[in-house]
C-alpha cells in the first residue's frame, strides 16, 4: 500500500520539531565546553542564519560568525580600479555581474565610471559575456570575473571552448578566489581562535567536501558541510559540536544530498585546464599566497589586464576610515558594531563592501536584522 502524501502542513510541523530536537541537543552537547567560535564562509549562509533566527536557538557559549564568504565583498580596490580603467577605453564593453557596480572604491564606482560614458552591462555569466562578444564583433568585450569556485567553474568552461573556436574581442579580467586555501590561512591567525567550520555548500558541489581535509587532519579544525535549510544549519552545529566534545577533527558532509566526496570531478577538470593558482589580495585582509587563480599560458590571449596593458596595484588600499568591513568579514566585529552601520552606510549608499551584495554581511543584517 503507498504511503499516504503528506501535507505541507504536516511537513511544517516535522520541520518544527526537527529544529527544536536539534537546538536542544546543541544545549546539551555544548554544556561545559565554554566560548566556542563557529565560522562560516558563506554568504548563503548568513541569509539562511538571518532569516531562521539561527542564533537564536543557540546556547550563549556558542557563537556563530560571519568569515568572508561573499567573493564581491573581498574583491580588492585594485581589480575594480583595473576594471574602470579598461572601461573607459574607447570601444570596450565591460560585462559583469549587477553586485560589482556599486562596491565602493577610492577612484569611484563601477557606478561612476557607466555614468562618466564607460558601457558596462550587467551579465549573468562568462556566457552571456561571450555571446555579447559574438553579438558585437566590432568592439571587444572584456568580463570581469569575480567569485569563488561555483562561478570560476562555468567561466573555464566557456574559455576552454574557445581553443576550438577563438574569439579574438573576448578576455577576462580574472578576480576569482578560492576558499580551501584561504580558511587554512584563516585558522592559523591567532587573533580569530575559530573552533570549527561551517563549509559552504555551493562551493562544495564543485571541490567536493574531500578539498577540506588539510583542515581537519592537520590544523585540527572540525568541519562540516552543510546546506541551508534551518534543519541543515542546525545539525551541522550540531555534528561540529560533537566533533569538539571527542577531540577529534574530521570533515562531516551534513550536505551529502547535494556533495559527493570528490566534487564535480567535470567542473575541477575544467579548472585546472584553464586556471593556474596564485597569490591574491583580499580586500581587507591583504595578499594571501596562493588563494587567487590565473589563466594558464595557453589561454593568456584573454587576459584583458595583459592584452590592454594596465598595471595592477599588489597593495590592500582596504576601506574608507572608520568602517569595519575588514573586521566584519574575519569575523572579528559584528556589523552592528560599525559607526557607519544603518546610518551613513545602507544599501542605496553603501560606504564598505559588506553592504552591496545580497551575499554581504551588513546588507543581511539590514534586510532581517540579527536575529539572535
Amino acid at each position: 500500500m503507498a504511503e499516504p502524501t503528506r501535507s505541507p502542513a504536516h511537513e511544517e510541523f516535522r520541520r518544527r520539531d526537527l529544529v527544536l530536537s536539534l537546538s536542544e541537543r546543541i544545549a546539551e552537547k555544548a554544556e561545559g565546553l565554554g566560548p566556542l567560535r563557529i565560522m562560516h564562509v558563506c554568504g548563503t549562509h548568513e541569509r539562511s542564519i538571518n532569516r531562521f533566527g539561527i542564533r537564536g536557538l543557540l546556547p550563549g557559549c556558542v557563537k556563530v560568525i560571519a568569515g568572508p564568504g561573499c567573493p564581491v565583498c573581498v574583491c580588492p580596490v585594485s581589480d575594480i580600479a583595473a576594471a574602470r580603467k579598461i572601461a573607459k577605453v574607447p570601444s570596450v564593453i565591460l560585462a559583469t555581474f549587477g553586485d560589482m557596480l556599486t562596491v565602493p572604491a577610492p577612484d569611484g564606482s563601477l557606478q561612476s565610471a557607466r555614468s562618466e560614458g564607460a558601457d558596462i552591462r550587467i551579465v549573468y555569466s562568462a556566457a552571456d559575456a561571450l555571446e555579447l562578444a559574438r553579438s558585437e564583433s566590432g568592439r571587444e568585450v572584456v568580463f570581469f570575473s569575480v567569485g569563488f569556485e561555483t562561478t570560476v567553474a562555468p567561466t573555464a568552461a566557456i574559455v576552454a571552448s574557445l581553443a576550438g573556436r577563438p574569439q579574438k574581442n573576448f578576455s577576462l579580467i580574472v578576480s576569482n578566489r578560492v576558499v580551501p586555501e584561504a580558511l587554512e590561512l584563516i585558522c592559523s591567525s591567532p587573533e580569530l581562535s575559530i573552533d570549527g567550520f561551517i563549509l559552504p555548500g555551493h562551493v562544495s558541489v564543485i571541490i567536493g567536501s574531500d578539498a577540506y581535509l588539510p583542515l581537519a587532519r592537520d590544523r585540527k579544525i572540525p568541519c562540516a558541510v552543510v546546506g541551508f535549510e534551518s534543519v541543515d544549519l542546525l545539525a551541522g552545529i550540531l555534528d561540529l559540536l560533537e566533533q569538539i566534545r571527542s577531540g577529534i577533527a574530521v570533515v562531516a558532509n551534513s550536505y551529502s544530498r547535494a556533495v559527493l566526496s570528490g566534487g564535480n570531478a567535470k567542473a575541477k577538470a575544467f579548472i585546472a585546464k584553464v586556471f593556474e593558482p596564485c597569490d591574491a589580495v583580499w580586500r581587507g585582509m591583504g595578499v594571501l599566497p596562493g588563494t587567487g587563480l590565473s589563466l594558464r599560458s595557453e589561454y593568456s590571449a584573454y587576459d584583458a589586464i595583459s592584452k590592454f596593458g594596465v598595471k595592477v596595484g599588489t597593495e590592500d588600499e582596504g576601506v574608507p576610515e572608520g568602517c569595519l568591513c575588514p573586521l566584519v568579514m574575519t569575523g572579528q566585529r559584528e556589523p552592528e558594531q560599525c559607526p557607519h552601520f544603518g546610518r551613513a552606510c545602507r544599501p542605496e549608499n553603501p560606504v564598505g563592501p559588506c553592504m552591496v551584495s545580497d551575499e554581504g554581511t551588513c546588507k543581511i543584517r539590514i534586510e532581517f536584522g540579527d536575529a539572535g
